[in-house]
């Protein structure tokens, strides 16, 4: 039988490709007429590590198909689909033994070999908050799913999710049933990665809840980010995670255009809640990194002493952040008279026209206004 000589396709431009350092290097030391059985030897990659990168040359179009006169898988391998009435008993089935893969024999491939790595969730501790899956795994891991991993029992993907290995786990990641999404929770092997991936893409309430369950996950700022993007997060299950939550964060998660209205909402009724009892250095942190933007969502709220007392000892030039205190009904007496002192006030009129006319200036202000 012919021995398998990975090939570049000439057909596809490389510069389109979303390939990574390794991948790249990997291409180019193909010639074409090197047998993949030598690779490792050339490319000083272990055999492991090879099968997947060559796979996902495969699958992203840099590499020629697999042919067809690639030889047999060896008989030690699981076979590509399982019989029923062969098949384990659901704690026993391997997490790959049913689905089919990309055969690169020659490299003495694993039944996983064609399936998409995640590096990332291999190495959770290694994993940093602004750190997300490329788009292209993404891609791949959803393909999975829907071509292998759906059309199999329920039954079935639960016991693969409580067993899998990355890439099929990762992929599970995407399973609409919360059943599913529980297994996949309580599998040793999830990380962060793969929680952001829940967060991100399950559309069920039940399965949110089970991934908030876990303190780690919900205290995880990639969770939280894809958790307030996901239309099916239950209000009350945003109250309950984001009820101490910093003044400025819950302001930007009711600004946020890509957060949908049932959230925005929920985060605005949070933010008053928080505010008429919060810590007063976080009102001000509030009030003066918007510019007095966020004024606007806390009408009829007043303020207490000491944040009127840390609001009234600095000094403001910005005139957007006068306008606004000035427009603001619940701005204390104390803090209007303050600005009415600040030299960006004297040196523009209308500011001080504005100040002027608010119901808390001064009694003598009012007349030196009129």
């Amino acid at each position: 039988m012919t021995e398998w000589m990975p090939k570049p396709n000439p057909s596809v431009d490389l510069r389109t490709l979303a390939l990574s350092p390794e991948e790249g290097f990997v291409l180019s030391r193909l010639d074409g007429a090197t047998p993949a059985r030598n690779l490792p030897a050339l490319t000083g990659l272990p055999p492991e590590r090879l099968r997947i990168i060559l796979s996902r040359l495969v699958t992203q179009g840099a590499l020629l198909p697999t042919p067809a006169s690639s030889p047999a898988r060896p008989a030690t391998s699981p076979p590509v689909a399982s019989e029923p009435q062969r098949r384990a008993p659901p704690a026993a089935i391997e997490p790959e033994a049913d689905l089919p893969v990309l055969d690169l024999t020659p490299l003495d491939a694993a039944p996983e070999a064609d399936l998409p790595p995640q590096d990332a969730a291999s190495a959770p501790a290694a994993a940093t908050d602004a750190e997300d899956e490329p788009e292209v795994a993404l891609g791949n891991y959803r393909q999975l799913f829907e071509l292998r991993l759906h059309p199999l029992p329920e039954d079935q993907r639960i016991a693969h999710a409580h067993a899998a290995e990355d890439p099929v786990l990762s992929a599970l990641c995407f399973d609409p049933v919360p059943a599913v999404i529980k297994a996949v929770l309580e599998n040793a092997r999830t990380g962060l990665p793969h929680a952001r991936l829940v967060a991100r893409y399950h559309r069920n309430p039940v399965g949110l809840e089970a991934l908030c369950a876990r303190a780690a996950f919900a205290a995880d700022t990639g969770v939280r980010r894809w958790l307030v993007r996901n239309p099916q997060l239950p209000a009350s299950l945003f109250r309950r995670l984001w009820s101490a939550r910093r003044l400025m964060e819950l302001h930007k998660v009711g600004n946020d255009r890509d957060v949908p209205e049932s959230t925005r909402r929920a985060a605005r009724e949070v933010l008053r809640q928080r505010f008429a009892s919060g810590p007063a250095e976080e009102k001000v942190e509030l009030i003066l990194n918007t510019e007095g933007r966020a004024l606007a969502a806390l009408i009829g709220l007043p303020v207490d002493g000491k944040t009127a007392s840390l609001l009234c000892g600095r000094t403001y030039r910005s005139p957007m952040l006068i306008q606004n205190i000035a427009r603001w009904s619940a701005a204390p007496p104390a803090l209007i008279a303050h600005l009415l002192k600040q030299e960006a006030v004297r040196r523009q009129p209308p500011l001080r026209l504005l100040l002027t006319r608010h119901p808390n200036a001064p009694a003598d202000a009012k007349r030196g206004g009129a």
